[in-house]
């Protein structure tokens, strides 16, 4: 991975959680070859990872282009982290 073609190395993304793409805003250009066509540089290697962890979806991204981000999704109806205690 090369940290010279990234503006920002791991930019934090919040939850924002791809599978898959590029982040291009956060890329300067090659340092190899200036146009990255033909030269096979690798800039980074794109890691996601998906896991249900009880009743919660979790998602994570970590890519020194794309960045870090980490998020968990409630696969019930109603998220239970969102209600509130009735007396």
């Amino acid at each position: 991975m090369c940290g010279d073609c990234v503006e920002k190395e791991y930019p934090n993304r919040g939850n924002i959680c791809l599978e898959n793409g590029s982040f291009l805003l956060n890329f300067t250009g090659c340092a190899v070859c200036d146009l990255c066509k033909n030269c096979h540089h690798v800039v980074a290697r794109h890691e996601y990872t998906f896991s249900i962890m009880d009743e919660f979806q979790e998602y994570t991204m970590l890519c020194l282009l794309c960045g870090k981000a980490e998020d968990t999704v409630s696969i019930l109806p109603d998220d239970p982290r969102q209600m509130t205690l009735l007396f």
